[in-house]
């Protein structure tokens, strides 16, 4: 069989909320899931996936990468060729690390990446589409830009600004063996919260963008919430006692996403270490630490000649 265009993409796991910006603030971070995706003669789909998840995703046209790719190419009007996809996946799933938007971005980035010099799809037209499949903005936007984000939505569409985080931030994931599920997590938060919490955590976001930029050393104070983390302690409750027990030992210790991982935003990576070795003396079950990096790029997606495209 016959080949045609072959892209390679890679994309970061995120982080969001990050404590008070439910919904809002997002942060790429370093372990990336990466793809290779070749047009094929006919229209057949063909999936290879190694790593997270290897066992349980599709491997037809319902894979959330194909899925994707096909919602970029009908959006501008041209038919989606066959496809053969190899993902290599390294970002957990079911974690709270942005998994689903990671898969939702490489699917519009190789999309992107096989209609290059036919018709372009720029930035604000990917983050539409992500946010269109994914829901709502907050992970797709850092998975796509990279760094800190703000994502909202507007009467045109969902919008984002990228910021650069201080080099003094050290994050920390610690990743359970069990899982969590995002929609389960979002139907145990209240429809109205009052209006001290609400007014709470506007005060906590607006300092945790200070904190993350600035001034690293606010970052416990800036990651307080009232919003949505303690609504969903009880469904996991191993998460919640890490946190708290972090937090107590002056860790700015969040939820990561939906759950169950926790993200540190550690003042350094001294302090990380610190973090690291006080909880793996309270933890009752295996958790993985990951010692990362913030991710400034965000995904990439090249030809196979080497040629990155922007995105």
């Amino acid at each position: 069989m016959t080949t045609g265009r072959r892209v390679a993409v890679r994309v970061p796991a995120t982080s969001a909320n990050l404590g008070p910006g439910f919904d809002t603030l997002g942060l790429a971070v370093s372990v990336y899931d990466e793809l290779v995706v070749t047009e094929l003669d006919s229209e057949r789909v063909e999936v290879e996936v190694e790593g997270e998840g290897a066992l349980e995703v599709p491997r037809d046209a319902s894979h959330l990468v194909v899925r994707a790719m096909a919602h970029a190419f009908e959006s501008v009007g041209v038919r989606m060729p066959g496809v053969r996809l190899e993902a290599k996946n390294v970002i957990p799933h079911g974690r709270g690390l942005g998994s689903s938007g990671a898969a939702v971005v490489s699917g519009l980035l190789a999309a992107k990446g096989l209609l290059q010099g036919t018709v372009d799809i720029g930035p604000e037209t990917l983050l539409k589409l992500a946010t269109e499949l994914e829901g709502h903005p907050d992970n797709v936007a850092p998975a796509l830009f990279g760094g800190l984000t703000i994502a909202w939505v507007d009467e045109t569409g969902p919008q984002h600004k990228k910021l650069l985080v201080h080099r003094g931030v050290s994050p920390l994931v610690f990743v359970p063996e069990f899982t969590m599920s995002t929609s389960v997590a979002r139907s145990l938060q209240p429809l109205q919260v009052s209006r001290e919490d609400a007014v709470f955590n506007v005060s906590r976001s607006a300092l945790l963008i200070a904190a993350l930029t600035q001034s690293p050393e606010l970052l416990l104070a800036a990651t307080e919430d009232k919003l949505h983390q303690s609504y969903r302690a009880a469904a996991i409750p191993e998460t919640d006692r890490l946190v708290r027990t972090l937090r107590s030992e002056g860790f700015a210790a969040v939820v990561s996403g939906a759950g169950p991982s926790v993200l540190v935003l550690a003042d350094g990576p001294g302090r990380r270490l610190e973090a690291a070795k006080l909880a793996a003396s309270v933890v009752d079950t295996p958790w993985e630490a990951l010692m990362l990096a913030v991710d400034f790029k965000g995904g990439t997606v090249r030809g196979a000649e080497g040629a990155t495209f922007d995105t």
